[in-house]
């Protein structure tokens, strides 16, 4: 039997680095990036999900941007899916995939399969929106930390969309999402050997975030989301709208916030999703530093 060939991953928290150390391995070996970005398949989300630029793009081969439209919905399933025909493409071209990114529950995905779940339940669904509407989702978040403490801990308090799955699951299956994850199990066609670039100055890494978020800002954020309202039927609970910076500026287009609580907000809400992302990379076995990540792939 032929041996697998190889794919690898980079991982870590956002505005740690990725893709500027991702390009500069793309200068020095045949890679084609894949991006592990659940805000980076829409399109025209350009500022706000830090998307490469066009010439960027032009240098490298990347993929799995800018698949959908604001208003569609795109699932960890369909990125396995994707991925996989991806990598499958470049290692038929005698290219090395790159996969790139922090949206660890897609990565989760093609590493270890999707998880055999109850499928969703609208009457029940219906049912925890209505509690949602009663006492909001940080209390629902409540609910679901004494269930299931291992997704609560990874989710942020107001992260309607996980948390109204996580509990829709308990009460069809009365058993922990995370749990039932943890049973999954897939066969890769190809070996996955992944890295992470972990910060270890938190401090530094929020000067980075807050520095990058006002450049967003100074890029022109809000008018971007302005235009795609008026492009497309969009709405704040749409999971593209969910998306950090784009949340956030929602508020403040609404009238909802001033211009210095979109920065507070916005500078806050990615520091919580950059502490998720660490909890995800604590819980990955068999990750190896970023530092090696060139001598990797130098060997092959």
């Amino acid at each position: 039997m032929a041996a697998k060939r190889i794919a690898y991953a980079l991982l870590g928290p956002t505005a740690s680095g990725k893709s500027r150390l991702a390009m500069q391995l793309a200068g020095s070996h045949p890679i084609e990036l894949i991006s592990i970005d659940s805000a980076q398949v829409y399109r025209g989300m350009d500022i706000g999900t830090a998307k490469p630029s066009p010439a960027e793009r032009q240098a490298v081969s990347h993929h799995l941007i800018d698949l959908i439209d604001p208003t569609g919905r795109y699932s960890a399933g369909r990125f396995r899916q994707d991925a996989i025909r991806i990598v499958a493409e470049i290692h038929s071209r005698e290219k090395i995939p790159l996969l790139v990114g922090g949206t660890m529950l897609y990565f989760r995905a093609l590493a270890h399969g999707i998880d055999t779940l109850p499928r969703a339940e609208p009457g029940l669904r219906a049912q925890i929106d209505a509690r949602a509407a009663r006492h909001g989702w940080p209390a629902l978040h409540a609910d679901l930390a004494r269930v299931d403490p291992a997704t609560a801990a990874r989710l942020s308090p107001n992260d309607s969309q996980r948390i109204q799955r996580a509990l829709e699951v308990w009460e069809l299956s009365g058993k922990p999402i995370s749990a039932l994850q943890k049973s999954a199990h897939a066969e890769l066609p190809f070996l996955l050997k992944t890295f992470a670039l972990v910060p270890t100055d938190r401090a530094e890494l929020h000067l980075r975030i807050a520095a990058r978020f006002d450049a967003m800002l100074n890029a022109g954020l809000v008018n971007e989301l302005e235009t795609l309202r008026k492009e497309f039927e969009l709405s704040a609970e749409l999971p593209s709208m969910r998306c950090v910076g784009y949340r956030q500026a929602w508020q403040f287009i609404e009238g909802k916030s001033s211009r210095k609580e979109l920065r507070e907000t916005g500078i806050a809400a990615t520091r919580q999703l950059a502490k998720r992302q660490f909890t995800w990379l604590r819980s990955l076995p068999g990750i190896e530093s970023a530092e090696r990540l060139a001598d990797a792939l130098s060997r092959g």
